[in-house]
């Protein structure tokens, strides 16, 4: 089980307690006579805070050379030491010739899994003005494995040093261990997009270019605007992921879309209409939310459904805080227990297209929040609506 955000504060608050008034051989108050307890409470949150943004990018060369000096701060030690399972990672502070021996040393601690008292006469050097002749090494875990170890090397060691190094450590493994679930979250959400790409069906990028072929001779023109509404569609899609776009972006793409599915099927058999409020234009919506409920409406209605005409309603308007979008069709619709049942099963073979309906109410419910996620409302033979609300002031929109 990983380590949650309440022990990570816990860890941070013992953290604080402990790094204000120690250092590895030589005892340094922060708050001794003359130095108010805020202030040093101030510069242990500092230290703490540049080292957090540091961990929290992963245990790598960089992050540990941007957090080793803080650390060695934060623990008032000549020197400190940072590894993974194999190398170390960054030495920072005095005693440099003793970075060639951290390997060997933290190898012990990287097996069991617990913290080492190194004395003097393992490490000790020729020099006699070197301030090393001992270190505490801890180790670094995430998710319960020992991902690498925190070593700080000064001139003596007391008893109480080791269960002080050991919060640090803890408390930079609960950093760590943060940076793993953002990394987690976001390879998740990589996935979903390739998912959604993927739900961009073959068929429909072979049935438009055989549509748009039939055209060739007939009317060469609309051939032309076709494939550059396909070209449009796809450059839109399949470009670079981006958690974020404008829902006049998102809109524009499905405008495409239909336009080549209404080449497909006849202008008589597939109608819509878009209704948008300009003022929620420039709000942010995550990439590709909109455009699968519109395929889902079609490819439920059109070709599951088998209806001679379908007619797609797409609506945006301002709802104070919010902006308030629904997708509707006038198809066969669907019996509210059974959908429930797709959605909760999350098929991709499911006859109207449940896995992108469940694809984007997760990612809406991620990004915003529980409340946030679909509303659907349908009934047999009634088609379907499906409804969502996005916050107006998320402005997170990539750059193109």
């Amino acid at each position: 089980m990983g380590i949650s955000v309440e022990a990570v504060l816990a860890a941070t608050a013992a953290l604080m307690a402990a790094a204000a008034g120690w250092s590895l051989g030589s005892v340094r108050r922060r708050d001794g006579p003359g130095a108010p307890g805020g202030e040093a409470t101030f510069a242990v949150l500092h230290t703490i805070s540049l080292a957090s943004a540091s961990l929290r990018t992963g245990l790598t060369e960089e992050s540990a050379r941007r957090a080793a000096r803080h650390l060695r701060e934060l623990l008032g030690v000549p020197a400190v030491a940072v590894t993974d399972t194999e190398r170390l990672l960054a030495w920072d502070g005095a005693g440099d010739a003793h970075s060639e021996t951290v390997v060997p040393l933290v190898a012990q601690v990287l097996g069991t899994g617990r913290p080492r008292v190194v004395v003097s006469e393992l490490i000790a050097c020729g020099d006699p003005d070197c301030p090393i002749r001992a270190a505490v090494i801890a180790p670094l875990t995430i998710e319960g494995r020992v991902a690498g170890a925190l070593a700080a090397y000064g001139a003596g060691v007391r008893d109480e040093r080791l269960q002080t190094l050991g919060e640090v450590a803890r408390w930079a493994s609960g950093q760590l261990e943060l940076a793993e679930l953002e990394s987690s979250k976001t390879r998740l959400m990589e996935a979903e997009m390739r998912a959604l790409r993927a739900q961009i069906s073959p068929h429909f990028v072979y049935n438009s270019l055989t549509t748009i072929a039939s055209f060739i001779r007939t009317d060469p023109e609309r051939a032309r605007e076709l494939l550059l509404d396909f070209a449009d569609f796809a450059r839109y899609s399949f470009r670079d992921r981006r958690d974020f776009t404008t829902l006049a972006e998102e809109l524009r793409s499905i405008h495409r879309y239909l336009l080549l599915e209404r080449a497909r099927f006849g202008d008589e058999r597939l109608r819509f209409t878009v209704e948008i409020a300009p003022e929620v234009l420039p709000v942010a919506v995550p990439f590709l939310s909109l455009q699968p409920l519109v395929e889902n409406a079609i490819r439920h209605g059109m070709r599951c459904g088998g209806m001679e005409r379908l007619h797609v309603r797409i609506v945006a308007g301002d709802a104070g805080a919010e902006a308030a979008i629904s997708v509707e069709d006038d198809g066969v619709g669907m019996d509210p227990g059974r959908l429930r049942d797709l959605l909760a099963e999350g098929r991709e073979s499911a006859p109207h297209g449940g896995i992108g309906l469940v694809n984007v109410d997760h990612r809406l419910r991620q990004v915003y929040g529980e409340k946030y996620g679909l509303v659907i409302e349908t009934a047999v033979g009634a088609g379907m609506k499906v409804s969502l609300r996005v916050p107006k002031s998320h402005t997170a929109v990539a750059s193109r």
